[in-house]
Formats: C-alpha cells, structure tokens, sequence
C-alpha cells in the first residue's frame, strides 16, 4: 500500500475480486520440524490464515532474524519445508482489508493500460518499485522499451479500473 499528501481518486478493485495477490514467499527451512523462513511483502500477514486457495494453513507466525517463521499445519518436517522453497504465499484480493482515498493496491495497478493526457496509448503497467521514497512505475511501450514514472499526482493525475494516466511532462 502507498498514500501520498495530494493522491489521484482511488478507483475501485480491478476486475476479478479473486485475483490472488503474493503477501509473501518462502526463502528456506528454519530447523527441523518444519517451519519455514518468509520473506514478508505486506503489513500483516498473520491476519490471513489460508493461503494459495487453502493449499496451506498458518498455525503459527513469530520474527525471526531475517523475516518471519511461519508453521503450516501441512508441513511437518524440513524436507515438506525445504519442498516450499520459492513458494509464493498468496490470498485472493477480496480478502484485503479495504482502502483509504488514495491507496491502492499494487495488484489494482498492474497490467493496466497508459495513457497520455491527450488519451493515446502509451503502453500497460509492468512492475511497480520502492526504492524507499515511494512507489516507481514501470512502463513497457509496445516495443518492448520500458521508462519509469514515479506514483505522484504530477506524474500520474488519474487512474479508472481501465487505465492509467501520466502526465504529458512524465511521458516517454
């Protein structure tokens, strides 16, 4: 999630409720009994107890020295934990808490089509950034080439479900 002091409107939720959202993804085993280490991309991932359409069940969660240690109750040894490595744990975007005016979800913002302020096309949402000062955009134009526009009002001064608009002095 990102907000800034003067946000564009936050649209709605894109298209399917039930598109899954990553929250975190497993980076290895963490000792014998099965518990795993996480890399965690979401504010609180202990609030979720099912993940990947109920494939895995969160028994426990603690911080560990380099992330979080979760338990499931479908993994009982390290070799089920070792199993999961690279696993992204992800839940379905209704199961998100809703958004203030102007957050919004990477998720919403993926894959959605640019354009300029005239309107014309200028390509679709490929990954979005955070270097620590706020949220990047990245751009693929339909030659491949890709540019980067920061999630500010005076680079982007509005998005719909349908698409996304950067400013003419933000545009490639």
């Amino acid at each position: 999630m990102a907000a800034d002091a003067n946000p564009p409107p936050t649209p709605p939720a894109r298209g399917s409720e039930d598109r899954a959202v990553t929250l975190a993804a497993v980076i290895g085993a963490h000792g014998i009994t099965g518990e795993v280490r996480l890399k965690v991309f979401a504010e609180d991932i202990g609030r979720h107890k099912q993940f990947n359409g109920g494939a895995l069940t969160l028994k426990s969660l603690r911080e560990g020295p380099n992330g979080a240690i979760a338990r499931f109750v479908e993994i009982a040894d390290r070799n089920a934990a070792e199993a999961l490595r690279g696993t992204e744990l992800t839940v379905p975007r209704s199961a998100l808490p809703p958004l203030e005016e102007g957050e919004y979800y990477h998720v919403d913002l993926l894959d959605l089509p640019v354009e300029d302020e005239a309107g014309t096309p200028i390509g679709r949402v490929v990954a979005i950034d955070n270097y620590g000062a706020g949220d990047v955009l990245e751009i693929e134009k339909p030659d491949g080439k890709r540019f980067m526009v920061p999630m500010i009002p005076a680079a982007v001064p509005e998005w719909t479900v349908e698409r996304l608009i950067v400013s003419d002095a933000y545009a490639e």
